[in-house]
């Protein structure tokens, strides 16, 4: 019983390293360039199963594997007034799609809710149960 504890906040943790990758995303989504002098390029996580002890290798949470990079290609808008514009009067964009980031972080909002919910029924669930034996 208490392994849902276990699951349900490694299930938390992942998805909140996913809303900060959404959030870093939609906060360069319009950055003509990044830290590094090119266009930023979008983030994407991808999630695991890690079991939670030896013992039991099916009872299972999640982590972030890694955070990897989306092979998507940049935006190209024109505009030859921008100094960062090639020959032809483009400017390379980075890309993110903010309508795919906005769903993203709505379904991490919701998945982290979710997992909250569970936890406060399991939470609920053992109090009834302590208070059978009164």
């Amino acid at each position: 019983m208490f392994k849902v504890f276990d699951i349900a906040g490694s299930a938390m943790a992942a998805q909140s390293q996913r809303l900060n990758v959404v959030a870093s995303n939609l906060a360069n989504a319009d950055s003509a360039t990044s830290a590094t002098g090119q266009p930023y390029k979008a983030k994407q996580v991808v999630f695991e199963t890690t079991p939670l002890n030896k013992a039991q290798p099916s009872v299972a949470g999640v982590r972030v594997r890694e955070v990897i990079e989306d092979p998507a290609p940049a935006r190209m808008i024109y505009d030859p007034k921008n100094p960062l514009a090639n020959d032809q009067g483009y400017v390379t964009m980075p890309n993110v799609n903010p309508v795919e980031e906005m769903v993203n972080m709505i379904s991490a909002s919701r998945s982290y809710q979710t997992n909250a919910d569970m936890m406060n029924t399991a939470k609920t669930m053992l109090l009834r149960t302590l208070q059978l034996g009164q």
